[in-house]
């Protein structure tokens, strides 16, 4: 009688890890997935994929009346900016709390991880610690645009690493709230993630170099600066680059430089730079810390201290010409 019960329970365990693994499999076939990923897929992760895909579900119908007109009267430069956007990084979609709801499939591009391992985890599993309070910060805007750490699997060589040794890549996120009035929706941030530096960055004749020391002083400069600012080379060096700043635009510089600073690398976002005699031009620059250099036999001499590469785009023409904005370039005008 004893041998029958122990026989009887098997046989209900293996009949309901049968229905167990039937309702898996089930629901595994709903998930918008290849074939070829949700054979891969365990338990745990079938889970966590479709309560993400619930959530995108809920997000999609959940407009107001208020934010369907939003939508209507978005402008299509916008929308095409963010397109354009995407094509250089990947779409994350994030819940108020931090979870990743969604990420577009070429994420593995940039970080070595998959869409299916990166979706219905928290962000701050992935993010530099240091980085989680300027995240929650962000969580609780309505337009963002900021510098994150998050880990990349990805080696130099682009081969993919085990994620106990990745290393930390720097991301330009920039998005905005979407903000639900009805309480069974859900309110999430669009962002697109950019990885810096940008590997598109090309040099053109509305582009100039310079270097900095970590104080953003001008220890080198190259030519075109004289055509698009007025400014010979010569006269930049030793000189701040806050000196050139438009004062309403030096919280701008200043973000920039901490997150230089902080994060090895940074976009400014667009400011106003003064040119030599009078007015301004709008720009933004992409900087990145270059480490010390010390000597070696190959390389002897003097050890070469931390220093700020950056690569500032013009976006205008000169604006206001005839106004003076600083002591400097009032002198400028009267020796002209």
């Amino acid at each position: 009688e004893r041998n029958l019960v122990q026989a009887i329970s098997r046989e209900a365990a293996r009949r309901r890890r049968r229905v167990e693994s039937d309702v898996f499999g089930d629901l595994s076939r709903l998930l918008p997935l290849q074939p070829s990923v949700r054979a891969h897929l365990d338990k745990p992760s079938v889970i966590r994929l479709t309560l993400s895909y619930i959530r995108m579900h809920t997000l999609l119908k959940g407009n107001s009346d208020e934010e369907e007109k939003d939508i209507e009267e978005f402008e299509a430069s916008q929308e095409t900016n963010m397109y354009l956007g995407i094509l250089e990084g990947f779409v994350m979609v994030l819940s108020t709390e931090g979870d990743m709801i969604f990420l577009s499939d070429n994420v593995s591009k940039y970080m070595g991880l998959t869409q299916t391992e990166l979706m219905g985890h928290n962000i701050f599993e992935y993010t530099h610690p240091c980085d989680h309070e300027e995240i929650r910060s962000n969580l609780r805007l309505t337009k963002r645009d900021f510098v994150m750490r998050i880990k990349s699997a990805l080696t130099h060589r682009g081969r993919t690493a085990n994620l106990k040794s990745a290393t930390w890549k720097v991301l330009h996120c920039q998005g905005r709230a979407k903000v639900c009035v009805d309480p069974s929706a859900v309110s999430c941030l669009l962002l697109t993630c950019r990885p810096l530096p940008l590997s598109h960055t090309l040099l053109s004749r509305y582009t100039f170099t310079s270097q900095h020391s970590m104080d953003m002083r001008f220890t080198y400069c190259d030519q075109r600066v004289t055509s698009l600012l007025g400014y010979r080379p010569e006269e930049l060096l030793g000189r701040s680059i806050y000196d050139l700043c438009h004062a309403l635009d030096t919280s701008c510089l200043n973000k920039n430089h901490l997150n230089l600073c902080l994060k090895n690398q940074s976009v400014s976002g667009q400011y106003r730079m003064l040119v030599k005699g009078g007015g301004y031009v709008w720009v933004e620059s992409h900087s990145a810390v270059i480490p010390s250099v010390r000597p070696s036999r190959s390389r002897p001499g003097i050890p070469q201290p931390l220093c700020i590469l950056s690569v500032t785009y013009v976006l205008s023409g000169v604006e206001q010409p005839s106004l003076q904005l600083s002591l400097d370039q009032t002198i400028h005008r009267y020796l002209n």
